[in-house]
């Protein structure tokens, strides 16, 4: 996700990121999901408690408990869990809603704990798989080959597959392409390291292939949520296959699109999603608390996109009893962000400027021409006496860790803004782990992460409205072409958990801040705006945003 594409300012579309805090009357309290329902007021045991608010949601890896942190190794910790915090039965309490029925998880595994944590839990899934289609005594063994009743060779196995591949669902086939891509990877890889003195048949090729034209043939951008998301995700099997996944466009054979269009795609986005309204709106009560007593304030904010966060902040700054404080802002740009505003980073000081002037906010905006990888201290225009807040908003996941460089840009970049001291970190991120994650366990859960935001952009436009399809083809597609398709440094897409994330901040010398009730009330009020099937919860110091029962995004503050 990029929240570098928000729409710039026009009319009604900054209306709706932000209402003042006094409007919304819900209560926000830690382990609730935030309920707009005054009505739900039942429990039952040790569930937890959830509103559904609208049907849209990004799937992503769940929140961590701390019994299943483990460390694979000193520089890079792992987590993996089936915890979430809409999850019924891995929950810690639960109130029933008039909005919550059971047809929510149209059939995907949302309904639960649908994380895949490793290899062997994928293999279980593709063993349950071939065994109710293929017959009993089908199986796959440790390296991922099959075996039926011990004597089926991987060529046999794969000519069984395509025997019923016309049958099998879009999720099914999607699978089975993955694996089959995988095996000739592996023998491939194999080979080449001279482990095995077979090479890739033709046979495993054709199978591979023969799939694939079996899953082209169901998939559509105009069709269902599950048809729209098979169609990129078998683009981002053929950009693998044929390592071209850096160039998305050129797999999904589009022109690249003109700044005004991008933006346009994205104002599609920002009306019928709340993820960027979740991600501007929260950081923007927890920077105004964190600065309640501050006459001079510098934001640093390291996705400063077309700035329209900063302009609600400066209209509630200015209603501030006393007058409102000074506000410095640093800017930290990237080329996406530059190419849909059709220019520099002046053109947000010129529009931020103009809005400061509006409502009396004395004000000044440093450009940082630059990618977060980039940024050091001499291009963060630091100064005595400025209270400072630093902005993360769905942008660390873009920096390599330790395991794409020796750098380590993601740690580096927490050291370095702990070390200026700030008074508040604001953090927004997808609730996802693609990071490290093998090819066929980071198939899995883009999967069924981008499962629930398919489905929660059904609930906003229809099927084979143009808008949408070009919003989704611009904005969601490359992401998923480039966590399928791409690895090492061409993998920017790299997404942890909370548990990951709240990790690398401890280690970088940060503490929790716990999130006040009014980050919750205000969130809820974006989401009356929504379908009921968002929700929100708050758990172990982050605030969820969920599609139905699964986690997509996470808000959290440190110090």
């Amino acid at each position: 996700m990029r929240a570098s594409q928000i729409p710039q300012s026009s009319g009604g579309v900054h209306k709706l990121c932000h209402q003042p805090t006094t409007n919304f009357e819900q209560y926000y309290s830690p382990y609730h999901v935030v309920n707009n329902n005054s009505s739900d007021t039942s429990s039952s045991g040790t569930q937890l408690s959830y509103q559904t608010q609208n049907e849209k949601f990004f799937t992503l890896d769940s929140l961590p408990d701390a019994g299943y942190v483990s460390y694979d190794s000193p520089p890079a910790v792992s987590v993996s869990s089936n915890w979430s915090p809409f999850s019924p039965q891995c929950s810690q309490s639960y109130i029933s809603d008039q909005h919550h029925s059971s047809d929510n998880t149209y059939g995907s595994p949302l309904s639960g704990c649908s994380v895949i944590n490793d290899g062997n839990e994928l293999k279980h899934v593709l063993r349950e798989m071939a065994n109710n289609l293929l017959g009993p005594g089908f199986d796959i063994d440790e390296d991922s080959s099959c075996s039926f009743n011990g004597e089926v060779s991987k060529p046999s196995k794969w000519n069984r597959v395509l025997e019923i591949a016309p049958s099998l669902d879009m999720k099914e086939l999607l699978l089975a392409c993955a694996e089959a891509i995988s095996d000739v990877e592996v023998t491939a890889r194999d080979a080449q390291m001279n482990v095995l003195e077979q090479k890739v048949s033709d046979a495993d090729v054709t199978a591979r292939d023969a799939l694939m034209n079996v899953l082209e043939q169901k998939v559509s951008v105009s069709g269902e949520p599950m048809q729209r998301l098979s169609a990129y995700m078998l683009e981002g099997l053929k950009a693998r296959i044929y390592s071209s996944g850096s160039n998305i466009y050129k797999m999904l054979k589009c022109k690249e699109p003109t700044g005004s269009e991008l933006i346009s795609y994205m104002q599609v986005l920002y009306h019928i999603c709340p993820y960027y309204r979740f991600a501007y709106t929260s950081a923007n009560v927890v920077i105004e608390e964190a600065m309640r007593n501050e006459s001079r304030i510098h934001i640093i904010d390291f996705q400063i996109a077309q700035g329209s966060q900063w302009v609600f902040l400066m209209q509630n700054l200015a209603r501030r009893p006393g007058g409102p404080p000074s506000v410095h802002i640093t800017g930290v740009d990237d080329s996406q962000s530059a190419h849909a505003r059709g220019g520099g980073l002046h053109l947000v000081g010129e529009r931020l400027a103009k809005a400061a002037a509006s409502c009396g906010v004395p004000f000044e905006f440093h450009a940082a021409a630059i990618s977060g990888c980039e940024v050091h201290l001499e291009n963060l225009q630091m100064r005595h006496g400025e209270a400072l807040a630093v902005n993360f908003p769905y942008v660390l996941h873009h920096m390599p860790d330790e395991s794409v460089t020796t750098v380590n840009h993601r740690d580096r970049l927490l050291r370095l803004v702990k070390s200026l001291s700030p008074k508040i970190v604001t953090l927004v991120e997808q609730e996802s782990n693609t990071n490290t994650s093998a090819f066929l366990t980071r198939f899995r859960e883009t999967l069924d992460y981008y499962t629930a935001m398919f489905e929660s952009i059904a609930a906003g436009r229809p099927g084979d409205d143009k808008q949408r399809i070009n919003a989704e083809a611009h904005c969601v597609a490359r992401d998923i072409v480039n966590i399928i398709a791409c690895e090492g440094a061409d993998r920017v897409e790299r997404h942890e958990v909370f548990g990951k994330w709240s990790m690398r901040l401890t280690m970088a010398g940060f503490t929790p801040c716990p999130l006040s009730p009014s980050v919750g009330e205000a969130i809820n009020g974006v989401l009356k705006e929504f379908s009921p099937n968002y929700r929100l919860a708050e758990s172990k110091g982050a605030l969820y945003l969920g599609w139905k029962n699964r986690a997509l995004a996470t808000s959290s503050a440190w110090r």
